[in-house]
């Protein structure tokens, strides 16, 4: 039991040491920006979509589109007819995600 115990705390001096040499080697006024965490608004507007097409939303978002428009007869008597997006868009205006 007590060589259990010794090797428990070996180990854990051993993470304990390696973590903080991972971590403590760098100075503290390093720049977050010059890692490459941060991108120019340039190029983040190219990779990130600005808005999804109808066509792209998921089952769990069409979904919530249909709950919505379930509560206007009218909007759920064409949802049954035109489909979802367009009584949504036709009733609401456009959807919002």
């Amino acid at each position: 039991m007590r060589t259990l115990a010794i090797l428990v705390l070996c180990s854990l001096a051993a993470i304990c040491l390696t973590s903080d040499a991972s971590t403590g080697s760098q100075p503290a006024s390093d720049n977050p920006a010059d890692e490459g965490m941060f991108v120019e608004r340039d190029q983040a507007s190219a990779v990130v979509r600005q808005k999804r097409a109808a066509g792209q939303l998921s089952l769990t978002q069409l979904e919530s589109l249909r709950e919505v428009c379930e509560l206007n007869l009218a909007c759920e008597h064409m949802m049954d007819t035109e489909g979802i997006i367009a009584a949504y868009t036709a009733y609401y205006g456009p959807i919002p995600y």
